[in-house]
């Protein structure tokens, strides 16, 4: 995707590339709406009950043209096939969705020290052998382009696709082993953890350096949204002082080669992640997505805050997908949608959901909902 593309751009889709370079603006950019409910999409979508399974994903790409998005960096028209009226109709179990035995590897995981076996037999050979590597950088540089290319020519001129998924850093692993597992292990054994963590970063480092390049070579649009849930609705789910100690080094190193090719990095925040959004902006991040108010995300706050270059945050501020849109009132959805934009950063702000919208939303707040983003993307702040 060369820039001599993205100069044909159409009214909505440049909106969102100059709302990325934080250039000043009139409009707001809408960022993806993703609602659950099939019967929803359609009514969107503007099509007939029944064919959003029909053909999802040019009646989702429809939704989307309707409500007047601006910029998709997920796209995941066929995500809404797993949930039916009341939720989602089956899943996999995993280590922490009801799993009964947890093997991985063959190692059966019952205890804090199966997985620090498991982490010090199986995952830290891997991650070493993944480092010496002969990494096949232009086949991963086309690969990706080829991808975001592929989606820009299916969104048309008037979405903005920006890249999503191309970033690797360390990462808390509770999903393998299960929450008591993996966070007594944490606690229990912080050295092998850090080892884990290290190896992780040098892992991950030349899949980084080929996506960075990658940027560079395709003038992508420089946005990356990275996604990684360390956070309940009560905080972190592991104290601060070992992230800063044995955790945020080596996500810094690893995201490094990002950062030096000009790429903004967000964070995507489920639950109260308050704590450490400093820290994250003080190793290069630039701004937030996913906000869950109600849990202690103080938006205000945040959205006054600076990057480390003192710059204005890049935030995708949602109306609240778990309180305002199932349970509020439309006067409730249309005096959230002002508040965001009130208190949001002067450049670089985006609206849509906090998340995704599960089944349930009544119809008027949807409507209210739409009707918010297209008066703030045509009018902006007045």
């Amino acid at each position: 995707m060369k820039r001599d593309k993205l100069t044909m751009l159409g009214n909505n889709a440049q909106l969102a590339l100059d709302t990325i370079l934080q250039k000043s603006v009139k409009g707001i950019p809408t960022w993806i709406f993703h609602v659950m409910e099939h019967s929803m999409i359609e009514r969107v979508a503007g099509v007939a009950p029944g064919d959003y399974k029909k053909n999802p994903e040019k009646v989702y790409l429809q939704m989307q043209h309707n409500v007047g998005v601006c910029m998709i960096d997920q796209y995941i028209p066929h995500n809404p096939l797993d949930m039916g009226e009341y939720g989602y109709e089956s899943y996999t179990k995993g280590a922490t969705t009801g799993l009964h035995e947890i093997v991985l590897d063959g190692i059966p995981i019952k205890t804090p020290e199966d997985a620090i076996e498991h982490i010090e037999t199986k995952v830290f050979p891997r991650l070493i052998n993944e480092a010496k590597e002969n990494l096949d950088e232009k086949k991963i540089i086309n690969e990706f382009i080829g991808e975001e290319k592929r989606i820009q020519d299916i969104f048309r001129n008037n979405i903005l696709k920006v890249p999503y998924g191309g970033i690797r850093f360390p990462y808390l692993d509770y999903y393998a082993y299960g929450y008591v597992n993996y966070f007594s292990a944490y606690a229990m054994y912080p050295e092998v953890m850090e080892k884990c963590f290290a190896l992780m970063a040098d892992a991950y480092l030349p899949y980084n350096r080929a996506i960075a390049r990658a940027y560079v070579e395709a003038k992508l649009p420089p946005l990356l949204r990275a996604d990684h849930d360390i956070a309940d609705s009560r905080g972190i789910l592991v104290g601060i002082k070992s992230l800063e100690k044995i955790w945020l080094p080596h996500f810094a190193r690893a995201i490094e080669p990002l950062l030096k090719a000009g790429v903004k990095i967000i964070w995507h925040c489920d639950g109260n992640l308050i704590e450490l959004l400093p820290r994250l902006l003080d190793v290069g991040l630039v701004g937030f997505q996913g906000f869950q108010y109600e849990d202690g995300m103080d938006y205000e706050k945040i959205c006054s805050w600076k990057t480390r270059d003192g710059d204005d945050l890049i935030i995708i501020g949602g109306v609240s997908v778990t309180r305002t849109l199932p349970f509020g009132t439309t006067a409730d959805v249309k005096k959230e949608i002002d508040w965001l934009v009130a208190n949001g950063p002067k450049t670089g702000l985006f609206l849509g959901g906090s998340s995704s919208m599960a089944p349930g939303v009544k119809w008027e707040n949807i409507k209210t909902f739409i009707e918010g983003l297209n008066y703030y993307r045509i009018h902006g702040r007045k």
